[in-house]
């Protein structure tokens, strides 16, 4: 093993300029895929945190016998929710909630920073006055987010407010109880459950494509790595010496590219933290994995690529002549696309039915994802190779006949420059469809409270009395509709929804929820905007979530495409020269190393997006106009950033060519100064 250390190392800083600038390519491609992947986990674990944050607010089931008693109601502010919890300790033992250091008393209030700064900032009549004295400030633990507005409000267990239920059906997790308690819900409410199944669907949406090309960065300049261990087996090396000295010298750059890449993200998480995800922004260390799934991600990188370096060993090790003298490799079987065929088959046959499976069916579509992706990759090359015998039947110049040569001579090389954008275009397609509308604009100047309705009239004239001075009209309107399941016999009594019409602005509005706050104990005036905040919020959250994952796949796409172009050219340095001696324009070569990345670009790219279109059409809610841009940005943004990352291989294409012969040398790939001893 030291002998291998040794002559990898010795190999890294002897092959020259071009074998040292080749090792760097592959560092800046494990730097980028670690500090996304680190993102992608990352984000996962914010997520987690974060329903640890909400559950215990989320009054759990009741128990036989009880220390407290927990109710949740939500309150509105500038159009804000205020997530109120009411605690009542029935033993002295009570738990203490998360964030706070005692059980509230009676008569108390403790609120979020934020909440208590807005209280500060805003006249009293508008907020502060719905609340008891304050008596101290959450903590982090009590959080989802920094800018959250939560009030944990102390109650005596005989209070109006302790006893009246809550509506019996919750809205998306934001009323609830009360309950009789021992300790507080640990499990993740209906809300931060569907985040969770939305984190995992972006990571796998992320973690493959990034999977893939951190893989791929380990065959960087491959013809140039395995062209000077064919000259090693040639002189008498083992199989398991090769094997050795190309994991050694892979583990060692990936290892570099994987501190380079927790550096990266190091630097980019106080960005992170202003994407602005269920109403706020992030805590820096939520964004951070634990020590342990840290040092795994950190550990399994430089692993993934040695693993991947050797695999890509068996010409070397089986034909090492048929390297040395560049043979082309035999062709790859259609049984490739064959794969892919099988996954887009077995998803059409289940996927009508995800939607009614809930959360199992999240679990498979995720599954089906992650082979969608695979299958692509492995797809891949098999399609750029067919791409190319199409190319060199239809050339009509020398730059399409060389591109076309090269798909058809290197088929994985050339995949591997356009598989993020192919990658991309899935998650586009993937998106395009799920752009599902937000609510049309309901009333903001019209608070509602429902009663039964032997006492909407009571309820009505008590608001009367509070709103004077309000420019306010009350009214009652009476609903057959039951605020909660229908009861087992007879039918459902009638419901007074009292209506309060404010004129004056959103002002005039939070002054009326405050003068209305305990009207009707468990009840909170809530206008029909407010009762759409929730899902609107999510919705919201949907198209931030699926642009993040578009611009990360995007930078990834980007990224690799600069990288393996330019690793492309080191490793084609000798053609490159040579077809310059035999007097081919340097303006050919160039057109001919674009046309080989977009002409399966436009292929690759456009098959890709279809496929995702195809995934998620059960799921579709309408391709609208945000669908359309969205396709229209990938086509444009796909595009331009292969074009721009492919113009920066155009000086390295001019340097390899510009000396007056190629040097020959023991590499295969132009390597300098490096020969086997005699």
């Amino acid at each position: 093993m030291r002998t291998a250390v040794e002559l990898s190392w010795r190999l890294l800083r002897g092959g020259g300029r071009n074998t040292m600038l080749g090792s760097l390519l592959t560092l800046a491609a494990v730097a980028v895929s670690t500090g996304l992947l680190l993102f992608a986990v990352g984000a996962d674990h914010a997520f987690l945190q974060r329903a640890h944050a909400d559950a215990w607010r989320h009054p759990g089931k009741p128990v036989a016998d009880p220390s407290a008693m927990e109710a949740l109601s939500t309150d509105y502010v500038q159009g804000k929710p205020i997530t109120v919890v009411e605690l009542a300790a029935l033993k002295g033992d009570a738990p203490v909630p998360p964030g706070m250091t005692r059980f509230p008393k009676p008569g108390e209030v403790w609120t979020s920073p934020a909440l208590a700064r807005l209280m500060r900032e805003l006249p009293a009549d508008r907020l502060a006055k719905r609340f008891p004295r304050a008596a101290g400030t959450l903590g982090r633990g009590a959080l989802v987010h920094p800018g959250e507005l939560v009030a944990v409000v102390g109650r005596a267990a005989g209070d109006p407010a302790m006893t009246a239920d809550r509506d019996a059906v919750e809205h998306l997790g934001t009323t609830g109880g009360p309950a009789r308690i021992d300790r507080f819900a640990t499990g993740a409410s209906w809300a931060a459950g569907v985040y969770l199944l939305l984190a995992g669907l972006a990571s796998a949406l992320m973690v493959v494509p990034l999977l893939v090309f951190g893989g791929a960065a380990a065959r960087l300049t491959v013809a140039r790595r395995d062209g000077r261990l064919a000259a090693l087996r040639l002189v008498g090396a083992t199989p398991g010496q090769v094997v050795a000295i190309t994991a050694t010298e892979a583990v060692l750059t990936a290892a570099a590219g994987a501190v380079a890449g927790l550096v990266l993200y190091a630097a980019a998480v106080p960005l992170l933290t202003r994407i602005e995800i269920a109403g706020g922004g992030w805590f820096a260390g939520d964004l951070w994995p634990g020590p342990a799934l840290l040092a795994g991600v950190l550990a399994a990188v430089p692993v993934l690529v040695g693993a991947s370096a050797v695999v890509g060993l068996r010409r070397v090790v089986v034909s090492p002549l048929g390297v040395a003298r560049r043979e082309t490799p035999p062709g790859m079987r259609a049984v490739r696309i064959l794969a892919l065929l099988a996954v887009v088959a077995a998803f059409g046959m289940v996927g009508g039915g995800l939607i009614d499976m809930g959360r199992a069916g999240m679990v498979v579509l995720m599954v089906f994802l992650v082979l969608a992706f695979l299958a692509i990759n492995f797809a891949g090359p098999w399609v750029v190779a067919v791409i190319g015998h199409l190319t060199v039947a239809t050339a009509r110049g020398p730059a399409r006949l060389l591109a076309g040569r090269r798909l058809v001579d290197d088929p994985r090389s050339a995949w591997r420059t356009v598989a993020g954008v192919a990658l991309t275009g899935f998650v586009a397609g993937f998106f395009a469809l799920l752009n599902a509308p937000a609510s049309a604009g309901e009333p903001r100047d019209e608070l509602r409270l429902a009663v039964p309705y032997e006492r909407s009239a009571a309820v009505a004239e008590q608001a009367r009395g509070r709103l004077a001075g309000l420019d306010a009209g009350v009214s009652v309107r009476r609903t057959e509709a039951a605020q909660g399941p229908p009861p087992a016999a007879g039918p459902a009594a009638p419901t007074g929804v009292v209506t309060v019409e404010i004129s004056g602005g959103a002002a005039a509005v939070d002054r009326a929820r405050t003068v209305l706050a305990g009207l009707v104990p468990g009840k909170v005036a809530t206008t029909p905007a407010d009762d759409e905040v929730t899902g609107d919020r999510l919705l919201a959250d949907l198209r931030t979530g699926a642009l993040t994952v578009l611009a990360v796949s995007f930078l990834l796409a980007v990224a690799s495409a600069g990288i393996t172009g330019a690793s492309a050219v080191l490793d084609r340095r000798q053609a490159y020269a040579m077809l310059r001696l035999a007097g081919t324009p340097l303006s050919v070569l160039d057109r001919a190393r674009r046309q080989e990345t977009l002409i399966p670009l436009a292929v690759m790219g456009g098959g890709s997006l279809l496929a995702g279109l195809f995934f998620s059409l059960p799921f579709a809610q309408g391709f609208g106009l945000s669908g359309l841009a969205g396709l229209a940005g990938f086509v444009v943004l796909g595009f331009g950033g292969i074009l721009g990352a492919s113009a920066l291989s155009r000086p390295l294409l001019r340097s390899v060519t510009a000396e007056p012969a190629p040097r020959p040398d023991w590499s295969g790939g132009g390597g300098e100064n490096v020969r086997p001893s005699a």
